[in-house]
């Protein structure tokens, strides 16, 4: 694919992604499955070689990492964002909530635009990459916000995610369940061109499995929801829903439990310094010559 910055952009109704941020984000928990995902990542913390001082939480709340990263690093300044849909919708913890009256630094929420460029050593993203409209575009955000040498970790689903259904609604002429997932080598070069060095990414399949078809549709709806342009249009019928119940029970196992995969995908990288390029006049950023000059102190 190419990941130029028309192509980059993916092919999701805005609308709708709004209005499935402030219902995540309304929700009395995040969903499992990110809570999981957050505890593997944090155990790949130990590939960050320095410790940060300052570092972003890009996830927010549904990323489920804020008190994971605070617990990792004590010390740090922690800023936490969240988009403006779902800073909204997120409920307010009560008075005698731990959240007021824990020690340590705690998060600060913060809107990204507000941001100082060039201060974060490290900038963290969990499950959130995959509802973006331009995942380069955020990538590029990404940048801005770490220093010289700072470290990106984030997680994201990738096109492996629940092939079961789409293929049931696929066999049964309906339009798609969800709209489709950036594969891990799109999302590397994406990287690349956002101005990071040596991406490295990576990926797992998951099954999960339910007792029921209610139980898994429930779940898939806590996860988000149908944001592709070319879904159904207008509400689904008792009858439709009954008809999608019963297909998803005939794929039960032997022992009446209903399998879906999710695949998710990993990536790391780092922000190097800014070279010059070579020309007989050349223009360079003050973020970029300040990152120079830093780069070069003893």
């Amino acid at each position: 694919m190419d990941t130029s910055e028309r192509s980059a952009r993916r092919p999701l109704d805005a609308v709708a992604l709004q209005r499935v941020r402030r219902r995540l984000a309304a929700a009395d928990t995040a969903p499992w499955l990110h809570d999981e995902v957050s505890r593997r990542m944090v155990e790949r913390l130990s590939i960050v070689k320095r410790t940060p001082q300052q570092l972003i939480d890009w996830s927010g709340r549904v990323g489920t990492s804020t008190e994971r990263l605070r617990a990792a690093y004590p010390g740090a300044r922690l800023q936490v964002i969240e988009h403006g849909a779902a800073r909204q919708a997120a409920p307010k913890p009560a008075w005698w909530s731990p959240q007021r009256w824990s020690r340590g630094a705690k998060p600060e929420q913060v809107d990204e635009r507000a941001l100082q460029p060039g201060q974060a050593e490290l900038v963290w993203s969990n499950m959130t990459l995959h509802g973006e409209i331009d995942p380069q575009a955020c990538m590029q955000q990404w940048q801005r916000a770490l220093a010289v040498d700072g470290f990106l970790m984030f997680s994201t689903l990738g096109p492996g995610t629940l092939v079961e259904l789409r293929k049931l609604y696929e066999s049964s002429a309906w339009p798609a369940p969800f709209a489709p997932f950036v594969d891990m080598h799109d999302l590397g070069d994406m990287l690349l061109h956002a101005g990071f060095a040596d991406p490295v990414m990576d990926q797992e399949s998951l099954t999960l499995t339910w007792p029921t078809a209610q139980a898994l549709l429930h779940e898939l709806r806590g996860l988000g929801g149908n944001v592709a342009p070319d879904r159904a249009a207008g509400l689904r019928t008792p009858r439709w829903r009954a008809d999608l119940e019963r297909r998803l029970l005939a794929r039960a196992d032997a022992t009446g439990r209903i399998a879906m995969t999710f695949e998710i995908v990993y990536g790391h990288a780092f922000k190097a310094a800014p070279r010059v390029p070579v020309a007989a006049e050349t223009t360079v950023g003050l973020d970029d010559m300040r990152a120079m000059v830093r780069q070069r102190r003893p």
